[in-house]
């Protein structure tokens, strides 16, 4: 199938999942967003937010779509860590989607592995063991990137791309996004999934435990001692 056809193809299910609800009478309504892109809405309203679509980089919506099937299998697991970590369970939703497509099975070329595509060196640094396990690899993944939030002063898209090329490519290139054909694809495509944020602003109490003989940093919003490390969100 050509790229025109898929295209063809993922408009026609979006406008159809846009308007399953409502009545025979109502419309589909369409413009081009400043990047060009094209956006469909029910209502008319060319509403500040809009929606990526998982399957197209180049459509939006003014509403959410709801999730597949084998995505909806890990929200309770992507609540929970994106919470305990102060970070928007939409971002780790894009962050899972471009990296596994939900495939909690995908290992790539070079050897990343699971939902979060963790390398086996991240995993060991996060008290990982089996990768393989969504709620190990979530909690695991949703910390190391909370870890390079931390690192760039909570700049998103700089903790993505040191996600995506590492931390030294990041900071090689003075803390701005490498120039790197791949990982700017990599931060753009998060982009179009979901508005890049970082959850709600509260204060956070960061743990150290010791797992396998490892340091392994855990996040709270209760305080667990006087001693504890505290981080204000955004």
């Amino acid at each position: 199938m050509s790229r025109l056809c898929r295209s063809c193809t993922a408009v026609l299910v979006v406008a159809c999942t846009l308007g399953s609800a409502l009545p025979v009478s109502a419309q589909i309504f369409a413009w081009r967003d400043s990047r060009g892109r094209l956006v469909l809405s029910n209502d008319g309203t060319r509403a500040v937010a809009t929606y990526g679509v998982a399957t197209n980089s180049e459509l939006r919506t003014t509403r959410r779509l709801p999730t597949s099937t084998r995505a909806s299998l890990y929200d309770s697991l992507i609540e929970e860590h994106a919470g305990n970590y102060a970070i928007s369970p939409d971002l780790v939703r894009a962050v899972i989607q471009v990296e596994s497509a939900f495939n909690a099975r995908a290992v790539s070329p070079k050897g990343a592995m699971g939902l979060m595509q963790l390398m086996p060196a991240t995993a060991a640094e996060h008290g990982v063991i089996d990768p393989f396990d969504p709620a190990e690899n979530i909690r695991g993944g949703v910390a190391y990137l909370r870890e390079l939030l931390d690192r760039y002063d909570n700049q998103v898209e700089l903790a993505l791309a040191a996600y995506n090329a590492g931390p030294g490519a990041v900071d090689k290139y003075g803390k701005q996004i490498p120039p790197y054909r791949e990982t700017r694809d990599y931060v753009r495509r998060i982009k179009s999934v979901t508005p890049i944020r970082i959850g709600p602003k509260r204060v956070i109490y960061k743990i150290v435990e010791i797992v396998n003989g490892r340091e392994v940093p855990r996040y709270s919003d209760t305080r667990p001692s006087a001693s504890a490390k505290i981080v204000t969100r955004r």
